[in-house]
């Protein structure tokens, strides 16, 4: 079987993205909407670099887990906006928690292998290419 991200075509991404809480019955905030995770993957030989967009969120609320072959990112945020009128009184105050999260299959690699940064809103993942199993053509199998 060939790289499971040279799949990415055939559907075999696996993509739970969870929707934030998020209503329209009140005006809120772009930032409190639904957290997107855009993500492209360059090939760089030996290994992939995958970039997510996750604008906006500190690092600290990032984690990322590799479990069984999938590579996980997931996001949690708590905010905050508080609109006060000239005597400091509350006019209009909201709050909000969340979580996204989004799996990729990368194949059968080590997790010592991953090597993640974030940078300006943008989570940098580089991993190897999961080693093809060589088979040869031809097997003589002896008749007992």
């Amino acid at each position: 079987m060939k790289n499971s991200l040279g799949m990415l075509d055939n559907g075999f991404l696996m993509d739970p993205l969870f929707d934030l809480f998020s209503t329209d019955s009140l005006p809120e905030p772009r930032s409190f909407r639904n957290l997107d995770m855009k993500t492209d993957v360059k090939d760089e030989g030996n290994s992939y670099l995958m970039e997510v967009e996750i604008p906006g969120v500190n690092k600290k609320d990032i984690n990322v887990a590799l479990n069984e072959g999938y590579l996980t990112v997931t996001v949690k945020q708590d905010r905050e906006t508080n609109e006060k009128d000239k005597k400091g009184n509350f006019i209009h105050r909201e709050r909000f928690s969340g979580v996204a999260s989004r799996s990729y299959y990368v194949g059968n690699i080590e997790q010592k292998d991953v090597h993640a940064s974030y940078t300006d809103g943008v989570l940098s993942l580089n991993f190897p290419k999961e080693e093809e199993k060589k088979l040869s053509s031809e097997h003589s199998i002896a008749i007992q």
